[in-house]
């Protein structure tokens, strides 16, 4: 009996594929459409063509500087007996996406439209050198290696279609203070600030890390900060936590950072307590120690803060998790800080915002902060800072009071001779995604790169 029934049941399987798939030309005998071509073929604005990708059905316009992004028609190109839901002929307004359906028989493909307008200024680089350019802000940052005369410089800039700027490209300008740019069109005119800054010039930055050389380190993340100092600083230096420990003298570096990506929980070799008696002196005779993601909690065991007082919520991913944000873009606020040495030249919004990492990024979120609200018993900012003896600089971009998280604090008496940076958004290296492809550059790697750079100059500087 069992072997009839699956018989039966596989006859009757046979049947029913052939019954779908015997019809010709796409069509079953219910008037079922199948084989109908969804795809766009062309999008256009005002005669710019757009960047379609089939696979996601993102369509991107890109429309000349000047234009605007209200009251816009489009030219959508749709395969034959196909229809949209959304009638492009009418005026729309861009400045949002714009969703809409192609339907043709009983298929359907969806799309979403993204329209900006280029900058004005394409590209500004010095020396080969390229600048970060802001248009919400409009301004353009630049940081030139250590010892560059910033009296004589020539920028080389590339502009959009129709714009001109003044002074000209190719110009030899000091750089000394921030220089005013003016960008015309026919019908405007703006003002950009460029200001160009170089490392401290003779500073001994060092970077410490488990590995027993520069070469050994194994975690990208580390291991891409660290070539980025070394690039930045002629004075860079690696110290690994085995040299501190053997008596190796540091009387002579003026900066210590370490920046710890490779796990949560701080290693044995940077508890042991020959080790942080050295650091304890080093700080005590004037040393300086930048501390940054995993390593925040560094400031619990070298007594920067009282016994217990370190960061109170650690968390993030390691290989092979992670994930990506495709709706929000991470950043801090640094409100009623906007003048701090550390906060200057980044690309900003609303005046005391920047963004760190790009939505669409990758990320590991290795996170080390304090969390105010319900844990430790700090209540709010003042809280912590009377039970720490820290100045809480930045915290999530939401918390403009400064009263959720500590992502960005300093300690030192009359000279702040710590800083912490704890952001799980302080991503130095994109790793794949969990499906082995390449993650999308960070856009707001150089916002990463002036809070560190800021943070060291800052710590021999103050």
């Amino acid at each position: 009996m069992k072997k009839i029934y699956k018989s039966g049941f596989i006859a009757a399987l046979l049947l029913l594929f052939v019954t779908l798939f015997s019809c010709e030309d796409g069509f079953d005998d219910t008037g079922f459409e199948t084989n109908v071509p969804v795809s766009v073929t062309s999008f256009k604005i005002a005669g710019t063509e757009g960047s379609i990708n089939q696979n996601t059905g993102a369509i991107s316009v890109i429309l000349p500087y000047g234009s605007s992004l209200n009251n816009q028609t489009a030219d959508v190109g749709l395969p034959s007996g196909a229809s949209i839901n959304v009638d492009f002929s009418q005026p729309l307004d861009f400045s949002q996406p714009v969703n809409f359906r192609v339907v043709n028989g009983n298929l359907y493909k969806n799309y979403k439209v993204t329209v900006s307008v280029a900058s004005p200024i394409i590209s500004f680089k010095i020396n080969d050198v390229a600048a970060t350019i802001n248009n919400t802000s409009r301004t353009i940052l630049l940081t030139l290696p250590s010892g560059t005369d910033l009296t004589a410089l020539q920028p080389v800039i590339e502009l959009s279609e129709g714009v001109s700027i003044s002074p000209a490209s190719g110009s030899t300008i000091d750089f000394t203070n921030p220089v005013a740019f003016t960008v015309s069109t026919a019908n405007t005119s703006v003002i950009y600030t460029a200001s160009v800054t170089v490392p401290v010039e003779g500073l001994t930055v060092a970077f410490l890390g488990t590995a027993a050389t520069r070469e050994a380190i194994t975690n990208m993340d580390e291991k891409t900060a660290c070539d980025w100092l070394f690039a930045t600083y002629p004075g860079a230096q690696y110290l690994s936590f085995a040299q501190v420990n053997s008596g190796t003298s540091l009387t002579d570096i003026d900066v210590i950072w370490w920046h710890y990506d490779s796990a949560q929980s701080l290693p044995s070799i940077a508890l042991n307590p020959t080790v942080t008696a050295a650091l304890r002196t080093y700080r005590a005779n004037g040393g300086n120690l930048f501390l940054t993601t995993f390593a925040t909690q560094y400031v619990d065991a070298l007594g920067v803060v009282p016994s217990g007082k370190g960061p109170n919520n650690v968390f993030g991913d390691f290989p092979p998790n992670g994930g990506i944000d495709t709706a929000n873009s991470w950043g801090i606020t640094f409100a009623g800080h906007e003048s701090h040495p550390i906060f200057q030249n980044l690309e900003t919004y609303d005046g005391n915002k920047a963004n760190l990492l790009q939505n669409g990024t990758f990320r590991l979120n290795h996170t080390a902060w304090w969390f105010l609200p319900e844990w430790g018993g700090y209540g709010d900012g003042a809280g912590w800072r009377s039970q720490t003896g820290g100045v809480n600089l930045a915290s999530e971009a939401w918390d403009t009071g400064l009263n959720g998280r500590v992502g960005i604090a300093e300690w030192g008496d009359t000279d702040k001779n710590v800083v912490i940076i704890a952001f799980g958004a302080y991503d130095w290296y994109n790793e794949a995604d969990n499906n082995g492809n390449p993650s999308q550059p960070n856009a707001y790697i150089n916002n990463i790169k002036t809070l560190t750079q800021n943070s060291i100059n800052y710590l021999i500087n103050n």
